[in-house]
């Protein structure tokens, strides 16, 4: 890929080339963070056993609030970052940056001090039976509790310097943690003899060296970065607008995560073959919605420069082509799932229940891909415009205030199969609501009377 200065790929290079340096290097790294995190569930079920497969769907949702925390700081600060620089503050960025590193990193200890002293009630809540409980607490051990400030500094170091526009290093460091745990799954779990517990040491591992890696990677370019490590600029004076940006995204995976644990809960009273299966399914489902994860972390940056630099043409031109992309990439993976879900789920486990369970959860799963995407993108697009109430209020409706009761009445009503046609219901109610918030948002920056703004497909660049 063309290399293009950081003035070049923000103000004119055109906007598919533009998303496509940002987006590719961080899409990559997504790809292999799924594929490693597929990895620990495949691994583990060549062993056979449902139960371990069903702790590792129990404790999915609860170290997955590690990246709420990441997307908390770093999402947060990038963001404040992109907009910083499009307005020309670059001297203000190590606070910001400062704030992002070590103000997260206090939170993710009291959180994983905390998940460790509660485990047990923790466990419960979420859904642990007497059959999978000591997995369950000994891979939240890992993965959280050991694991749990690595994580959270990896996934906030990546966001920060890909702010500045270098997600190829970004991307890298979260590939180098992803290719990790793909070598030290089996290499722990069969030749070392750790069985379910190299699974999760391999994680913690992993996501330590990616931290490494990143660390090692801003070291080597600070001289070149408008943001800092250095301690002595951790303050508070940045930490509204770092929290207020970054507790819509937070809140979006928090909810997320929270949602799975209901429907977890809930399926645990059919019995442990259904969360294996759904916990099967809902790792092979976030194959599509990393890619569009990784897509809309590419462009945020672009998304908030632009805002902040007052070309707002070029900022939604950059929008509605990551929005489309989003789009395409949710529709082709739905209907690849669609035709070859029993194969996908037999290469996990060989359990003629679970195959069967999880053949019929893809199928209608992935019918709800093309329209999460789009949604997180648009919500997106509002966070990386500094509207952290808006996107906000949208991941709440949509993760929370609709999500749960619903969820909690299809499966009253309907049973086991109503709680996987939840998401799909739910991304259909909200499409109308985002892409209203949008447009409404879209005419007060622009005062809805310039029309060659509010059709930036007429603009060459784009």
């Amino acid at each position: 890929m063309t290399s293009y200065t950081e003035k070049e790929l923000f103000e004119s290079v055109p906007v598919p080339r533009a998303v496509a340096a940002l987006a590719v290097p961080t899409i990559i790294s997504q790809i292999v963070a799924i594929i490693y995190n597929l990895a620990d569930t495949f691994f583990i079920g060549q062993m056979g056993n449902p139960y371990m497969v069903a702790a590792v769907t129990l404790v999915y949702p609860w170290f997955n609030m590690l990246t709420a925390i990441g997307n908390l700081f770093g999402i947060g600060g990038s963001s404040v970052i992109a907009r910083m620089l499009g307005a020309g503050r670059d001297c203000e960025v190590k606070f910001v940056s400062a704030f992002s590193v070590y103000g997260g990193m206090v939170f993710t200890l009291a959180f994983s001090l905390g998940t460790w002293f509660f485990r047990e009630p923790l466990l419960e809540f979420l859904g642990a039976s007497s059959e999978n409980i000591r997995y369950s607490e000994n891979y939240i051990f890992w993965v959280v509790v050991l694991g749990g400030i690595p994580t959270m500094l990896s996934m906030t170091m990546s966001h920060l310097i890909r702010s500045e526009g270098h997600a190829k290093t970004a991307g890298a460091g979260m590939m180098c943690g992803g290719i990790l745990n793909i070598i030290l799954d089996p290499l722990l779990i069969f030749a070392a003899g750790m069985g379910f517990t190299g699974a999760a040491v391999a994680t913690a591992l992993s996501n330590l060296a990616s931290l490494v890696f990143l660390t090692g990677a801003y070291v080597k370019m600070r001289k070149h970065l408008a943001l800092s490590l250095n301690p002595v600029y951790m303050g508070f004076r940045y930490m509204k607008p770092v929290l207020s940006v970054g507790a819509a995204s937070a809140v979006t995976v928090s909810l997320a995560s929270f949602s799975n644990i209901v429907i977890v809960k809930l399926a645990a009273a059919y019995g442990d073959i259904p969360v294996a299966a759904y916990g099967i399914v809902k790792k092979i489902d976030q194959f599509p919605l990393g890619i569009c994860q990784g897509l809309y972390q590419g462009f945020m940056p672009l998304v908030g420069y632009n805002y902040a630099s007052g070309d707002y043409r070029r900022m939604r031109a950059v929008s509605v082509f990551s929005w489309k992309t989003a789009l395409i990439i949710g529709g082709t993976f739905a209907v690849c799932f669609l035709v070859t879900a029993p194969e996908i789920i037999q290469a996990f486990i060989r359990d003629a229940e679970t195959e069967r369970l999880g053949a019929d959860f893809l199928r209608i799963a992935c019918l709800a891909v093309p329209f999460m995407a789009v949604n997180a993108l648009v919500i997106y697009t509002l966070q990386a415009m500094g509207k952290g109430a808006l996107s906000g209020v949208l991941s709440v409706c949509r993760q929370g205030l609709l999500n749960i009761p619903v969820l909690i009445i299809m499966n009253m009503a309907v049973g086991l199969y109503g709680m996987i046609w939840t998401q799909l219901i739910i991304e259909l109610i909200m499409i109308p609501a985002t892409l209203e918030m949008y447009a409404v948002t879209w005419k007060k920056i622009t005062g809805g009377n310039n029309k060659n703004e509010s059709d930036p497909c007429k603009r060459k660049s784009s």
